[in-house]
């Protein structure tokens, strides 16, 4: 606890390539955040490999974990709880994070608070605005996830509606490598859309009577369709207006099914999450249609959109006296965020 009686959580995620620690007083207040990119190593691939991806970790955690409590100015016995990304993500990057977590946890005698990763990117809303509680329909898109999510209270939440193919991110780096673009591709693209006209060329929506579901397949098969006829037929091919109409297809799906949510639901209040929620034009469609639609706005700095460690801080905060993990806590690749206290057999009382 600090000083003034705070309550400070340690944070740790490592679900991706991104190596993160943060310390973060009542779960909104964000005294450190190192983040630790592999973004570098990974372009020459044109994606993250996994098992480069957790080497890189082992060599990281360290180092991020003491530099996080430094540039707070704290140390192990200051803080409270230890908050860690159990999943989903990829499980050998997760295990690394998790190792460090649960050690910490077992040599401080502190809680050890497992974190959903998508529960996480919903939680810095609570950091970029301090006011913000639930209830509130919250777009979580990324590289691995495109979901609409129900944040009924804090930690408990339902999916509204998912992508049953491609997630937004991962059609944006498939795009970017298409156009020779280069890794990561959502803010090349995001970039090269500023010089193009997002009206140039009428890719495909798909809409679901019956749900808030996405699908990017349909999107992306119909830009690489493009690509190939205009190769062949030796016509010469607007990189700038390509991007700007692809970004505009599944930027509207995303705030369409974002707004039909939040109105389904009665609530005043919609965030975005994730990645692909640092993309410009989705930020400033989503607020435009909230306005019109009388709906409460908020989204996180672009800082707080990739992962990181602040956002698993804030997130543990939220739970620390309805969820706690032993040392037995494992990690899982694939796990829904909906009913996560369900997962774990020692909740506190």
């Amino acid at each position: 606890m600090d000083k003034d009686g705070s309550i400070l959580t340690l944070g740790i995620e490592s679900s991706c390539d991104e190596t993160s620690a943060s310390v973060v007083a009542n779960g909104r207040e964000v005294l450190s955040n190192v983040i630790s990119s592999q973004i570098e190593i990974h372009k020459s691939f044109g994606g993250v490999v996994p098992e480069i991806a957790s080497r890189k970790h082992v060599e990281a955690v360290i180092s991020v974990i003491d530099a996080s409590l430094k540039e707070a100015g704290v140390s192990l016995t200051d803080i409270d709880n230890i908050g860690v990304t159990f999943g989903p993500g990829l499980i050998g990057a997760l295990l690394v994070g998790l190792s460090a977590a649960k050690t910490i946890a077992y040599i401080t005698k502190k809680p050890l608070i497992p974190v959903h990763h998508i529960e996480g990117h919903i939680s810095a809303n609570f950091i970029e605005y301090k006011d913000l509680k639930p209830p509130f329909v919250c777009l979580v898109a990324s590289g691995g996830h495109s979901h609409i999510v129900d944040c009924r209270d804090y930690g408990d939440f339902r999916i509204m509606g998912r992508t049953r193919d491609d997630a937004a991110g991962e059609a944006f780096d498939k795009i970017s490598r298409a156009l020779g673009l280069g890794y990561p591709g959502g803010p090349i693209v995001d970039k090269m859309a500023k010089e193009g006209s997002p009206n140039a060329i009428k890719f495909p929506k798909v809409h679901f009577n019956d749900s808030l579901d996405f699908s990017f397949s349909g999107v992306k098969t119909s830009v690489l369709n493009y690509l190939n006829n205009s190769a062949a037929k030796g016509e010469a091919i607007n990189t700038a207006d390509v991007c700007a109409s692809f970004q505009k297809a599944v930027v509207d799906i995303l705030v369409e099914n974002l707004i039909k949510a939040a109105q389904l639901k009665g609530y005043g209040k919609i965030c975005l999450a994730g990645g692909v929620a640092a993309n410009s034009a989705l930020r400033q469609a989503a607020e435009t249609a909230a306005h019109n639609a009388g709906i409460e706005f908020y989204r996180p700095s672009p800082i707080l959109c990739t992962d990181n460690g602040a956002m698993i801080a804030s997130a543990a905060y939220f739970v620390m006296n309805k969820r706690k993990a032993g040392n037995d806590l494992n990690a899982f690749a694939n796990v829904s965020i909906e009913n996560i206290d369900g997962l774990f057999n020692n909740i506190a009382n």
